[in-house]
């Protein structure tokens, strides 16, 4: 085998599933505003929120335009005929019960749709409303937590076991190839996920070596998902950052689910901004209230949970920002564009955007010696604009 070239950076699996279309998936109990959240964010009128629980059966699909400066900085500099943002696609998916991993309530199809997806919005109710039902009669939400959690590491138990028990045939076998060898080193790992799962915790809150990871994730387990928690408050607790319950819901996060981020958000002040004429008005009704939508920080938060990242491609013709996860390698990240630049690829010429923003346009780029040449072992930085020279033609 050769020797690694000196200086070159291995590319790291990543926790997840491959690719760069990757969905992230809204849940939570019945009636905690997750539908109502689905529209306010997408802007559709798909969702159906309504006052009884399993309003929503089959997962509603949309795509989320992903706030972007860059992107809107870009354009103002080249202003082009087509302008392209960056999108996040987004499921409304039926709300969970008590009993689930069993197939209580819509549980298998609750658990279905989120083995579906890459990343979870979990929409936690902390708001009181006589004339909205709680599943549960009471607004408790880390009893909700809790309930959800259990739910997921119980079916991960189950998906476990029975991989445990394929992996365990071909250890029974004996013998001293490599197979067997790795199928050794795969039943200790499982049995630690099992035990792991069987004291409260969650996959994705751990640390995994490179090959445990690349075994996670051909198990596709629920609990592998990267999970950002909505805190759904009354218009008025968002307002004045307020409520009872948040002392206790990061009590239980931090315990449960460490490291994962916590974003406060009223869905009835985000519905009610989403259903006005301008953004005119709603910038003036945020102003008057003292408090900015929560949306841009919970898109843009997932994206980084997901390991997602943007390169661009511009000029007077069209601006785009392309999706692409983190350490793509140029060829990898040309391929996005069309799959053709990355079978013929030759190398890239690669701007930094905050050189781009400094010195004002191209030709200063060039000028200053700060156009880059990249080849086929560069990873794609986040902001990088990418100019693609592939041996049937050009991309930018």
């Amino acid at each position: 085998m050769a020797p690694k070239k000196k200086g070159v950076v291995e590319k790291p699996i990543l926790l997840g599933r491959p690719g760069n279309n990757l969905k992230s998936g809204i849940v939570g109990l019945a009636n905690v505003g997750k539908s109502t959240f689905f529209q306010a964010i997408t802007r559709c009128p798909l969702g159906n929120p309504a006052n009884y629980p399993f309003a929503t059966i089959e997962p509603e699909e949309a795509r989320v335009i992903v706030p972007s400066e860059r992107f809107d900085k870009l354009c103002q500099l080249y202003k082009p005929k087509s302008e392209v943002p960056a999108y996040m696609t987004l499921y409304d998916i039926a709300g969970l019960t008590k009993g689930a991993h069993s197939g209580e309530g819509l549980g298998n199809n609750f658990l279905a749709n989120i083995r579906a997806v890459d990343s979870i919005f979990q929409v936690v109710r902390c708001f009181e409303d006589s004339d909205i039902i709680h599943i549960n009669d009471e607004v408790n939400p880390a009893a909700d937590l809790e309930i959800i959690h259990d739910e997921l590491r119980l079916k991960d138990i189950e998906f476990a076991t029975k991989h445990l028990e394929g992996v365990e045939k071909l250890v029974k076998r004996g013998g001293q190839s490599l197979e067997v060898k790795k199928a050794k080193e795969e039943v200790e790992l499982i049995k630690r996920i099992i035990q792991l799962l069987e004291d409260g915790g969650r996959i994705a809150n751990q640390k995994w070596t490179q090959k445990e990871v690349e075994t996670i994730n051909s198990m596709f387990l629920l609990t592998a998902k990267p999970c950002i928690y909505l805190i759904n408050l009354s218009e008025r607790d968002y307002v004045r950052k307020k409520n009872k319950h948040l002392l206790k819901i990061k009590e239980w996060v931090d315990k449960f689910s460490p490291g994962d981020l916590i974003v406060p958000i009223s869905v009835c002040l985000e519905e009610k901004l989403a259903n006005m004429a301008s953004d005119e008005e709603r910038d003036a009704y945020t102003k008057e209230i003292g408090a900015a939508s929560a949306l841009p920080k919970i898109i843009t938060a997932m994206r980084s949970k997901l390991d997602l990242i943007s390169f661009f491609t511009g000029g007077p013709d069209e601006v785009r920002e392309w999706t692409i996860r983190r350490f793509y390698t140029a060829p990898q990240a040309a391929g996005t564009i069309h799959t053709d630049l990355e079978k013929t690829f030759i190398l890239a010429q690669v701007i930094k955007y905050n050189d781009l923003i400094e010195l004002g346009d191209e030709n200063s780029v060039k000028s200053a010696g700060k156009l880059l040449q990249k080849g086929k072992d560069y990873f794609v930085e986040d902001g990088d604009i990418l100019y693609v020279k592939a041996a049937d033609g050009k991309a930018r």
